[in-house]
């Protein structure tokens, strides 16, 4: 290396551990010369050139995605970051291969939002070269045990209390819960606290569904929770409850008169449904401004614990839900 740069081992030495008394010039020949060698920089010295950071999200379909992206680059051009989105598509780059690309940029930095982070079936060694690379990254939502990184999440435990506390107060007797795939450990969470729920309200009727996260996704499983018996039916996303909405509508029935919907994010234009959607709502604003902290606070060096920090969320009442009324079994 430092016969290549045509430097002493001491000035690479000095650039590496960002010592002062080198050159610019020197400085950035002996950084040009570690990328064309092939050899990883140091965590200080990522991105130094760019400031960039990498931004994976799982889709854009879901407007709570682009509403965190807005909040999360804005934060971060704040502090002089440029951000870099990456969005997986069907058929489209992976996860992997974004972090691949993202490292060939040199990021500061990269967080994740919604990612396999969150699927105890998914892949998962892009994290665990980021971690062995030192790498700074936050996690935002529940992520597996096994990746020590820095998180921050809505409390899904509270969202599901919250919700369900709403619907029994109704006079819901049997409910129903919508929820990510079986894998999903946000959606874990919410169901393990909807049966304490239930279980400390001594309500025994609750029936469980896994989607996909879609529209499509949530209007499939509300028929069968509907032929199931339920009134009152809790989403784990906005776009879920939308499903579910649909699916009562094309039984003949109609939300709320004849089953409730609550559905979570509270993402752009639930107050502007046909009825606007009981929801619980994310806080997405201090969610994503924390995310950033915690991610340039990793940048600058400092070190920042990997326990999880929970966010309450807010119940917003609003058109999908109503009292509970005897019904037939469809």
């Amino acid at each position: 290396m430092a016969k290549k740069v045509g430097v002493s081992e001491a000035t690479v030495s000095r650039v590496l551990n960002g010592k002062p008394g080198v050159s610019d010039a020197t400085r950035a020949a002996v950084l040009t010369a570690l990328d064309v060698l092939g050899y990883e920089r140091p965590t200080q010295l990522r991105g130094e050139r760019a400031r960039l950071v990498g931004l994976v999200l799982p889709e854009l379909g879901n407007p709570i995605f682009p509403a965190l992206a807005e909040i999360v680059g804005g934060a971060l051009a704040q502090r002089g970051f440029t951000p870099v989105l990456c969005t997986r598509t069907a058929g489209g780059l992976s996860e992997a291969d974004y972090v691949e690309m993202l490292l060939e940029q040199q990021v500061s930095g990269v967080v994740f939002a919604g990612g396999h982070f969150a699927e105890a079936d998914a892949p998962h060694e892009h994290y665990f070269r980021l971690l062995a690379l030192g790498l700074p990254v936050v996690l935002v939502n529940a992520a597996s045990d096994n990746l020590d990184f820095p998180r921050v999440s809505t409390d899904d435990a509270v969202a599901v209390e919250q919700a369900f506390a709403h619907l029994v107060s109704l006079g819901h007797e049997h409910i129903g819960l919508v929820l990510g795939p079986e894998d999903h450990i946000p959606s874990r969470r919410k169901l393990a606290a909807l049966r304490l729920a239930a279980e400390a309200a001594g309500i025994d009727k609750i029936s469980v569904e896994h989607a996909m996260f879609s529209l499509e996704g949530g209007q499939a499983v509300t028929n069968r929770l509907i032929r199931n018996g339920v009134t009152g039916i809790i989403c784990a996303s906005d776009p879920l409850a939308l499903g579910a909405i649909r699916a009562v509508r094309r039984l003949g029935m109609s939300v709320p008169e004849d089953i409730s919907v609550v559905g979570f994010d509270d993402s752009n234009f639930m107050n502007c449904t046909n009825p606007p959607l009981t929801t619980v709502r994310q806080p997405i604003e201090a969610i994503g401004r924390a995310a950033v902290t915690l991610l340039v606070n990793q940048i600058d060096g400092a070190v920042v614990t990997a326990e999880e920090l929970l966010y309450e969320p807010e119940l917003v009442v609003r058109g999908s839900t109503a009292p509970a009324k005897v019904r037939a079994l469809v």
